[in-house]
C-alpha cells in the first residue's frame, strides 16, 4: 500500500459500504446541519480546558477556546447557501480551531491555512503513476494485494488505490505543507462540512504538538501503517464525534451545510481497498475513547510517543505483540525476492486486511468465509464497522514475500504468505475460510494441499499447508512452479 496520509474518507465510505450490503445496513443518522448526527443520547462530551474556565474579558490571552480572533462559543456570520467567501471561511476556520482546542485540550501554536481545490485537480494529482524507479515497488505491491484476493492480476493496485482515494477523500491535512486542503466539485463556490473541517484541524493540532513527519508515524508495513493511523485518525474521529454531539444537542451553534453534489464521481472505488483503508477511521475512535477513559487526554498524548504497531491492537484494544516469523529464502530456477522492498522483501498485511479479504470474497464471490452482515454489528457508539470475525481474529503475525522470475512483459510472479495464529483452532478457522475462497474462485484440488484456479483474475496454482499454529500459502503460475518458489 502506498504510504499516504489521507483523511476524511468517512462520507463516501459510509455511503458506499452501507449501500453495497443493502438491505443489511441502515443509513447513518443526519443532524440538522447535514452532518452525521450523534448517537441519540444528547451527550455533549467533555470540556478539556486546564481548569475548565475561560478568560472572556481578555481576548488577547492565548487560551484554550480562543483562536484567530474567535471564541469557541461566539456566533459567526457565515452562510454557505451561495458558497463561502474568504471572510466567511476565515471566521469558520477560526471558531472551529477554538472548538477543537476546547474538546481536545491542546493549544494550536499557529493558524492553519485552508486551501480549496477541485476534485478533478486532486484526482489528477493523486494518480501516482509509478516512475521507472518504482516499477519494482508496483510489481511487489501488486502481489501483496493479489494475495489478499482484493486486486487481481488484471488490475494495477496503484491505479485502484488512486481511484478509491480520488472518489472518497473530501479533505486532507498535509503535514509537509502545514495546511488543510478541502476537495470540492465547485471550488469557485466552496461548501465545507463541519465534520471535515474539525477532523482536519485535529490533524493540524496533532502535527503542531507531536510532529506527524516523525519516523514513528511511518509504518514499515501495511499493517503497521494502518495501526498508526488507528491512533491518528481515531483521535480526529473521536473529536469530530464530540463536536457533532454538541451541535446536535444545541449546546453549540453550528454552520448549516447545504445539500451538495456527492464527491463520488469518477471511477468507482475498489470496495476491498476502501474497507481496508477505512479500518483506522472505524476502530480508531474506540481505541482512543478507551485510552481517554483510562487516563484522560494525557493517556492519548502519551500514545503518540509510542503508537500501536498492529491493527490487532487497535481492533481489540490490546497491547499483544506479534509472534516473530523467521523466513529463509529457498527459491530456485530464477525465482527471486524483491530485497529492496518492504521489510527484507516482505510486507505484513495484518488482521484488518485479512478481514477485508474474507468480507470482500464473501460479498463478491459468495465465498463461505463469514457473514457480510456482521460488518454492521458493532458494540460501541464510536465504532462504524465491525472488523472482528472468527477467521481473522486470533491473528498472531503474517509476512507476505512476493517473488518474480524474469522482468518486463515476460515476467512471472508468485508469493509465499506465512501466517501465524494464536491457537491451533485459530489457524484451522483461517485455513477453512481461505479454502472457501479458493472454491469460490473455481479452484480444483490437484493433489494434497495443492489447488489450481484455472481462469479469472486469480488464475494460479496454490499450495496451502498448516502445521500447528502456522499456515503457509505458496502461489505460482503453475503447479510445477510451486516447488521452485518454495520447495517442500
Amino acid at each position: 500500500m502506498r504510504r499516504l496520509r489521507l483523511s476524511t474518507l468517512l462520507v463516501v465510505a459510509l455511503v458506499v459500504l452501507a449501500g453495497c450490503a443493502a438491505p443489511f445496513a441502515d443509513s447513518p443518522p443526519v443532524a440538522a446541519d447535514g452532518n452525521a448526527a450523534d448517537g441519540g443520547d444528547g451527550s455533549t462530551g467533555d470540556t478539556a480546558t486546564g481548569d475548565g474556565s475561560f478568560d472572556f474579558a481578555d481576548p488577547t490571552s492565548d487560551r484554550l477556546g480562543w483562536e484567530a480572533g474567535y471564541w469557541y462559543n461566539e456566533s459567526i456570520d457565515v452562510d454557505q447557501s451561495d458558497g463561502l467567501s474568504d471572510a466567511e471561511l476565515d471566521a469558520f476556520v477560526g471558531r472551529s480551531m477554538a472548538r477543537v482546542e476546547v474538546i481536545r485540550g491542546i493549544e494550536f501554536r499557529s493558524e492553519v491555512p485552508v486551501e480549496v481545490i477541485a476534485r478533478s485537480e486532486y484526482r489528477n494529482g493523486s494518480s501516482d503513476v509509478p516512475t521507472p524507479a518504482e516499477d519494482d515497488f508496483a510489481a511487489w505491491n501488486n502481489q501483496v494485494w493479489e494475495a489478499l484476493f482484493i486486486v487481481g492480476e488484471d488490475a494495477n493496485v496503484q491505479q485502484e488505490l488512486s481511484n478509491t482515494q480520488g472518489s472518497s477523500v473530501v479533505g486532507f491535512y498535509a503535514p509537509g505543507d502545514d495546511e488543510i486542503k478541502i476537495i470540492t466539485e465547485n471550488p469557485e463556490s466552496p461548501v465545507l462540512r463541519n465534520t471535515t473541517l474539525i477532523h482536519e484541524l485535529v490533524h493540524a493540532a496533532q502535527d503542531q504538538r507531536f510532529d506527524l513527519t516523525e519516523e514513528r508515524y511511518r509504518g514499515g508495513t501495511q499493517d503497521h501503517d494502518l495501526a498508526v493511523d488507528g491512533l491518528i485518525e481515531g483521535d480526529a474521529n473521536f473529536v469530530e464525534d464530540q463536536y457533532v454531539r454538541r451541535c446536535a444537542s444545541g449546546e453549540w451553534e453550528c454552520v448549516p451545510t447545504p445539500s451538495q453534489q456527492s464527491g463520488s464521481s469518477g471511477p468507482p472505488p475498489n470496495l476491498g481497498i476502501l474497507l481496508t483503508v477505512f479500518q483506522p477511521y472505524s476502530d480508531g475512535p474506540v481505541y482512543v475513547s478507551t485510552l481517554k477513559n483510562q487516563g484522560g487526554w494525557e493517556a492519548v498524548n502519551d500514545e503518540f510517543d509510542a503508537p500501536p504497531t498492529t491493527t490487532e491492537q487497535v481492533i481489540h484494544v490490546t497491547d499483544e505483540e506479534p509472534v516473530p516469523i523467521e523466513f529463509r529464502d529457498r527459491s530456485r530456477n530464477g525465482w527471486a525476492l524483491y530485497p529492496d522492498q518492504g521489510e527484507d522483501g516482505s510486507d505484513t498485511v495484518g488482521e484488518a486486511s485479512i478481514f477485508a479479504m474474507f468480507w470482500t470474497q464473501a460479498r463478491d464471490s459468495s465465498a463461505d468465509t463469514l457473514d457480510p452482515r456482521g460488518l454492521f454489528e458493532t458494540d460501541s457508539d464510536y465504532d462504524t464497522y465491525n472488523y472482528a470475525a472468527d477467521p481473522s481474529a486470533g491473528w498472531g503475525n503474517d509476512r507476505v514475500f512476493p517473488y518474480h522470475k524474469g522482468s518486463g512483459q515476460s515476467a512471472e510472479y508468485g508469493y509465499v504468505w506465512v501466517t501465524e495464529w494464536d491457537t491451533d483452532r485459530d489457524a484451522s478457522e483461517f485455513l477453512q475460510a481461505y479454502r472457501a475462497i479458493l472454491r469460490a474462485q473455481g479452484a480444483t484440488e490437484e493433489a494434497d494441499d495443492v489447488w489450481v484456479v484455472s481462469e479469472g483474475p486469480y488464475a494460479d496454482a496454490f499450495r496451502v499447508t498448516r502445521s500447528g499454529t502456522r499456515v503457509v500459502i505458496v502461489n505460482a503460475p503453475t503447479v510445477e512452479d510451486l516447488d521452485d518458489v518454495r520447495p517442500r
